[in-house]
């Protein structure tokens, strides 16, 4: 796969060389409280870009690791998907780069892959978050109760959001 390339932002498959930047970013508090993770985040990192299922493609802007969006895909026919999840740096928030990213990802799977549905699963009390992928042309399908359990032990809500390919916001 060739980087894809937003607005702003540059998308390119994450490579071993990724994780010490990666893992720094999981590790600020913001990105930790959502993403959490045990005592070596630069592991878990490194298992994700191992996963086969998911590929991980790193977010760069400025020339600078700024994050990572991973996809997945539901292949079985009558249920034909993407699921899209993301973290960016705390450093970089509020300037529209998450939704450059998503929409980047988002073109691509449509386009490339020929998905017509794409799902992406927020808290459902991240607002930032939500009004991102909603600039994207995501719409809430509902709320997932109790989906996720969270750092503090308790399980917490989590927001359905898909997009049908005629809705990106292009």
């Amino acid at each position: 796969m060739s980087d894809l390339h937003g607005a702003a932002v540059v998308l390119r498959p994450s490579v071993p060389g990724d994780v010490p930047a990666l893992a720094a970013v999981r590790a600020t508090p913001e990105v930790r409280a959502r993403w959490r993770g045990g005592d070596d985040l630069a592991e878990e990192v490194a298992a994700d870009l191992e996963d086969p299922d998911t590929r991980c493609l790193t977010i760069r802007h400025d020339d600078r690791i700024v994050g990572l969006i991973q996809w997945y895909a539901e292949d079985e026919p009558d249920y034909r998907h993407a699921g899209i999840d993301l973290f960016l740096d705390p450093s970089v928030h509020g300037r529209g780069l998450g939704t450059d990213a998503v929409r980047t990802l988002a073109r691509h799977l449509v386009d490339e892959h020929g998905f017509h549905r794409l799902v992406i699963d927020p808290a459902a009390d991240n607002a930032a978050a939500i009004r991102c992928y909603e600039k994207a042309g995501f719409r809430p399908v509902g709320v997932m109760r109790q989906y996720e359990r969270g750092a503090d032990g308790t399980w917490h809500d989590g927001l359905l959001m898909d997009l049908l390919a005629s809705e990106l916001v292009r």
